[in-house]
């Protein structure tokens, strides 16, 4: 993360939305980070379905650590072209198609499905109460880096003084004592996207000095990662703490949730590049990059609905530890098989729309020019 993003929007690897080159590194990390999205919701539906112990395992915490903190930091990263060269309407009109759209249809098929395994018992209130639950809380992440996307744009309105409002902002949001619904996930995440917007701006210390010392901040980033991985327990996830300071010990849980998780995503984002650097040439991380990497709003769906439709379903009581990763493995392969169905489709698609509407316009264009020197 240090060697691409500490140069600022202009540098090698610093590409925001809206610039003509694509840096497959970040396409790289976000393949990762997708595949760890998957991963760590294996671990809770079928690993240790039935029981709370995942909240125990070192191997989800060292997940939740940072996945979503760092998928929201590069969110805010790459989404600064949108906020800074587009207009509000224009702005937020896109963003709401690109997100809450393909959001909206997955709600309404997971709510399809559940009603078609669950009907007549399920009132026409309790549906709808239902498909509400569905659209606000299986895809909260969608509406938290929307949300992030909003206040940021508005923020920027304030022009020169627009970063130290937006640092501030970070600050005040984190800490607002509001626990309804999917706030505290929003407000945990909303500082990462504030993170990643304001090193996407060409900021002098950004190059003097963090660039200047990057490999020790490195060094020291990992060192309180893993610590605070060390400190880390059940009440210091944003799900069970709610991201509430009420008395010491919930202060002290939340600081060391905030200051793990930007640690851990540091760590993570500069491993992830290091990875990235060394074996782009392969196939398989060009695969991660190329495939996982631009489709994870796609992977991010469709494991979604999955583990939703898991719910309806009674199973693996009686397994044991070779059989419930027999199965996540399958799953997850599965999971992965159908979104590239899915994206090849649509991809093919789209190709032919685009094929016929254009020999339907280049016929267009010959029958007016015959029209014209008749």
């Amino acid at each position: 993360m240090l060697n691409h993003i500490t140069v600022g929007a202009n540098g090698r690897g610093s590409r925001p939305e809206g610039t003509k080159h694509r840096d497959q590194g970040f396409d790289f990390a976000k393949g990762v980070l997708i595949i760890l999205v998957i991963i760590g919701h294996l671990l809770q539906y079928i690993i240790y379905r039935g029981t709370d112990d995942f909240w125990l395992s070192p191997y989800f915490k060292s997940i939740y650590m940072f996945h979503m903190p760092l998928f929201m930091a590069i969110s805010g990263y790459f989404s600064s072209g949108a906020i800074l060269r587009r207009s509000f309407t224009q702005g937020v009109s896109n963003r709401a198609m690109q997100l809450l759209l393909p959001m909206l249809f997955w709600c309404a098929l997971i709510w399809m499905l559940k009603a078609a395994v669950s009907f007549p018992a399920t009132s026409l209130t309790g549906g709808m109460l239902d498909f509400s639950r569905e659209l606000i809380g299986t895809y909260w992440f969608i509406w938290a880096a929307f949300a992030s996307f909003l206040l940021v744009k508005l923020l920027t309105a304030f022009n020169r003084l627009s970063s130290w409002i937006i640092s501030a902002s970070a600050i005040a949001v984190a800490f607002a004592p509001i626990t309804w619904s999917i706030t505290p996930l929003v407000r945990y995440t909303y500082p990462f996207y504030c993170l990643g917007f304001l090193f996407a701006q060409p900021i002098g210390w950004q190059t003097s000095g963090i660039g200047r010392y990057k490999s020790i901040l490195a060094v020291l980033l990992s060192i309180v990662a893993f610590m605070c991985f060390l400190a880390w327990s059940k009440e210091t996830y944003a799900y069970n703490n709610l991201v509430l300071i009420y008395d010491k010990h919930s202060a002290k849980q939340v600081l060391l949730m905030f200051s793990g998780s930007a640690a851990a995503s540091a760590a993570a984002m500069q491993f992830m590049f290091l990875c990235w650097r060394v074996g782009y040439s392969t196939r398989v991380a060009r695969f991660v990059a190329v495939e996982l990497g631009r489709s994870t709003l796609l992977l991010y769906l469709v494991q979604g609905a999955v583990f939703r439709l898991m719910d309806l379903m009674q199973f693996g009581d009686l397994w044991d530890l070779t059989t419930r990763i027999a199965v996540a493995s399958v799953l997850g392969a599965a999971i992965l098989v159908i979104a590239m169905a899915i994206r090849r489709i649509v991809r093919d698609l789209r190709y032919v729309s685009r094929s016929y509407a254009a020999t339907y316009l280049t016929r267009l264009i010959k029958r007016g020019s015959a029209a014209l020197f008749r």
